[in-house]
């Protein structure tokens, strides 16, 4: 099953694909929210801190609290400067272990489709922050081609072969995740498209960097010498370099946001 092949394990491998990308999302979220300083944040499948340090260098926050399943992300995630102050533990997004009404914003960033009960991890939220606190998520739109690996999945399609995907990825739909917050009690519920661009030095920088991801990494691999030149033929011919060789790629993800009524 997906769920159980999808792992991330190497905070340097995610840093350099996924962890790039995040920010580069993060940042639009966090302008899109707009929040006060000061604030108790927990950041919910934090990962390898990509998120995390973003909130600290952007946010002024009293407290940071990033979970995640993962101990070798959370390893690396302590190895970062910028998400001094911060905190880092094991813990799992469905049973988080903080009191009720712990922070005054509960954020997750690119983890709610990984979550095999979406509905329970937003109730968690809910649980842990104050009345009158903010739930927020931004998840990559898998279902609308907007993952930043989306070019080599039409090309993986095209021969035949099925990319993995998280185990709850029709979550990240726009209305779906508005429904979602609707559904767990949260007020002025907001939805947002995300769009950001990344440019890669060349096709090979951004196909390196692709294969970092846990979900591409091993089908790949397995393919016959003939097969991968085939599929990145055909992955190249949908990002045309510019003069210098450089591809700008789009990657598009859906964030919402709700209050929690005091």
């Amino acid at each position: 099953m997906a769920e159980q092949q999808i792992r991330f394990e190497d905070g340097a491998s995610y840093e350099r694909m996924m962890g790039v990308w995040s920010r580069l999302a993060g940042d639009v979220f966090l302008d899109w929210l707009a929040p006060p300083t000061g604030l108790r944040w927990i950041d919910i499948g934090c990962g390898n801190g990509a998120f995390t340090e973003l909130l600290v260098e952007r946010c002024a926050p009293s407290e940071v609290q990033g979970i995640d399943p993962s101990p070798a992300q959370l390893a690396f995630a302590r190895t970062r400067g910028g998400a001094r102050g911060a905190e880092f533990r094991q813990g799992d997004a469905m049973a988080l272990p903080f009191a009720n009404s712990a922070f005054d914003a509960a954020v997750m960033a690119l983890v709610i489709f990984f979550i095999p009960d979406p509905a329970k991890g937003v109730a968690e939220m809910v649980r842990v922050i104050r009345p009158g606190g903010t739930a927020a998520a931004y998840a990559w739109d898998i279902l609308g081609g907007g993952l930043p690996i989306a070019p080599i999945e039409v090309g993986m399609r095209a021969m035949g072969l099925t990319p993995l995907h998280p185990p709850r990825s029709e979550i990240s739909q726009l209305e779906a995740l508005r429904q979602l917050w609707q559904d767990a009690g949260l007020q002025d519920v907001e939805t947002k498209v995300i769009a950001v661009k990344r440019t890669f030095t060349d096709f090979e920088d951004y196909w390196t960097n692709s294969l970092l991801i846990p979900s591409l990494g091993p089908i790949i691999g397995a393919l016959a010498p003939s097969e991968l030149e085939r599929l990145k033929s055909s992955v190249r011919a949908l990002l045309p370099a510019d003069a210098a060789g450089r591809i700008v790629h789009e990657a598009r993800a859906n964030a919402v946001k709700g209050i929690l009524p005091k």
